[in-house]
């Protein structure tokens, strides 16, 4: 009975009240509540919820921060540039490249493989864009100058990591003689930048709709259709479905009748607003729960984990670089 998926739904929602209540009483040390959900998945995770019996529900876990990313796109206005395309486009750069240094003390620091440092690599440049959005949305930060700049930042951020993360996938399969074409990585290739085509011819698209059928107002069936639609398509490329349903929220900012959530209406609106307030934490909760916590007994890992943490804060101190004074005066 207790194997049940619903006996583990049970203990998750649990777990997640728990965390809920301890950030309420750790709130004068702004301790984030995802740290506290990390910490009570990774305690559950290794006591009477082995991350197995939660793989059914990956789904369920996975809705909240699709919500979020939906959510944040129905919020992002005027693309995700924003107002300062430039200092965005730079911070990607600079992002972008500055992991790109740690190749070689990397690999042979740790006598890695190419593929595994690659991977290494796209977890460098890989922003965390989940948590940045969680911590924005928590804050009430989101409008505001910082947060419109870190939202495009992070998300564009990530497309690199992405290919970073699809080389290594490569590298490490790649089972042919040097040279020998790969199929699988054409296949990939084209997937994504059919997919990035699509994305993009997507906005004039709404533009045309808009001026020839007016705009559109969804019912909570319509909502949920582009959620799992724009989620599905960006899963299936490569892109991560929480890339995609970022994109499926800013198409959807395009074709309501005025542009933002609020004009969802409160019957759309609140229940996008509660599945990611509820499930959002279960998401963080199963990232916890997947961690064991024999690897945390082996000095070798311990040694590459502060290699990394300390060569990612290097990277995102170099990206600081790229905010201007005038940035700073207009509010960044």
């Amino acid at each position: 009975m207790m194997s049940s998926p619903l006996s583990a739904l049970l203990l998750l929602l649990l777990g997640a009240l728990v965390a809920r209540l301890t950030a309420k009483r750790m709130k004068r040390w702004a301790v984030p509540a995802l740290v506290l959900e990390l910490l009570v998945g990774f305690l559950l995770g290794n006591t009477v919820l082995p991350f197995s019996r939660i793989q059914p529900l990956s789904g369920i876990t996975d809705l909240g921060v699709l919500t979020l990313f939906f959510l944040v796109g129905l919020e992002v206005r005027g693309g995700l540039l924003g107002p300062r395309p430039g200092v965005v486009l730079r911070l990607v750069l600079l992002s972008a490249l500055t992991p790109l240094l740690a190749w070689w003390p990397l690999k042979h620091l740790f006598n890695l493989a190419g593929s595994t440092t690659v991977l290494f690599l796209a977890v460098l440049s890989a922003t965390g864009t989940g948590v940045t959005l969680r911590a924005l949305s928590q804050g009430g930060a989101l409008q505001t100058p910082s947060g419109q700049l870190l939202v495009g930042v992070s998300v564009l951020d990530d497309l690199p990591a992405i290919l970073l993360l699809m080389l290594a996938t490569l590298l490490g399969s790649a089972t042919g003689a040097p040279g020998e074409a790969n199929p699988a990585a054409g296949n990939a290739l084209l997937a994504t930048g059919l997919v990035l085509a699509v994305m993009a011819l997507s906005f004039p698209l709404c533009r045309w709709w808009r001026s020839h059928r007016g705009r559109w107002t969804p019912d909570a069936l319509g909502v949920m259709l582009v959620l799992a639609g724009s989620s599905w398509l960006g899963e299936v490329s490569g892109l991560t479905s929480l890339l995609g349903a970022l994109w499926g929220g800013m198409l959807l900012r395009q074709l309501l009748p005025e542009p933002g959530h609020a004009q969802l209406g409160p019957g759309l609106h609140s229940p996008l607003a509660l599945l990611s307030d509820v499930f959002l934490p279960l998401y963080f909760l199963s990232v916890g729960l997947s961690l064991e916590a024999a690897s945390l007994l082996e000095p070798s890992a311990w040694g590459m984990a502060t290699v990394l943490f300390l060569v990612a804060v290097l990277c995102k101190l170099i990206c600081g670089v790229g905010i201007s004074q005038s940035d700073e005066q207009a509010g960044v």
